[in-house]
């Protein structure tokens, strides 16, 4: 039994390495790409939607116009403008500060602090941008691969970790507990999937398969083209859809970088 599921897992795995030989290329520019799509999306829905937002940031705190619209000016000038310096890889831990500083920025005035599922994706986003965080240290390491170890390596390693267990909160929120043979059959093949990613087994072929799955979920459960553009329906599915698909660039920095040093695949190498 054992030796057959090996077998199995194996034969998977030598596809996922084919796979990701492939497209190493242009996997990390990929992952980018989908990771600071909803930033983008938000942005631009901010310049579009920019009388309706500071309306509803004034009516809801009672701040002011100058207030309200310096909100939207903030979200609109910090989102586009750090996924643009993070896309052509200039200045990317700041731009990555500054996502940080947006997301929790939104979380408080959108009082999504109180609301599970939308803080849960906040994690999640979270999770996806320490992810990128790690793929630019790594570049500096390697980039002064010659010099004394400063301790970078832990440290991307921890963060890598950290990335991995807030990346997973996504599946949390796709969860659906109908007493149905179908969405119990997803639930335990979701739950196996995400303990693998979050522990670091069989990492790259775990996350990989996790891509695909949310991939297809994504694109059944958050199909914003197809609802009226004046139904509000399709503004919450449009922003489900690429925060989910940011998520999706999250995992894809973990198909890349693989799981770092705290993981079960690692400590299995030193068996």
């Amino acid at each position: 039994m054992s030796s057959g599921y090996d077998r199995v897992v194996g034969q998977a795995e030598d596809i996922a390495d084919t796979v990701l030989r492939h497209s190493k290329a242009y996997l990390p520019h990929l992952a980018r790409l989908c990771l600071v799509s909803t930033f983008i999306e938000d942005g631009i829905r901010m310049w579009f939607q920019w009388n309706e937002q500071s309306d509803y940031i004034n009516i809801t705190w009672q701040c002011g116009a100058f207030l309200a619209t310096l909100f939207v000016i903030i979200n609109l000038i910090g989102q586009l403008g750090a996924c643009v310096t993070i896309l052509f890889r200039k200045y990317v831990p700041i731009s990555i500060g500054v996502l940080f500083g947006i997301i929790i920025l939104q979380t408080v005035v959108y009082t999504v602090l109180w609301d599970l599922r939308f803080f849960l994706r906040n994690l999640a986003l979270g999770g996806g941008l320490l992810l990128l965080f790690a793929e630019a240290t790594g570049e500096v390491k390697t980039m002064f691969a010659g010099l004394p170890s400063t301790g970078i390596n832990t440290t991307q390693n921890y963060i890598q970790l950290a990335g991995r267990l807030l990346v997973i909160f996504m599946f949390l929120t796709l969860f659906n507990f109908e007493l149905s043979v179908l969405r119990l059959i997803e639930l335990i093949i979701g739950s196996v999937l995400m303990v693998a990613v979050a522990v670091g087994y069989r990492t790259k072929l775990s996350a990989l398969l996790l891509v695909i799955w949310l991939t297809v979920l994504n694109i059944l459960l958050n199909d914003w083209w197809n609802v009226p553009t004046n139904r509000i329906m399709r503004d919450f599915l449009k922003y489900d859809f690429f925060q989910t698909l940011s998520v999706i660039g999250g995992l894809l920095f973990v198909v890349a970088l693989g799981p770092g040093g705290v993981s079960w695949d690692e400590h299995k190498k030193k068996w």
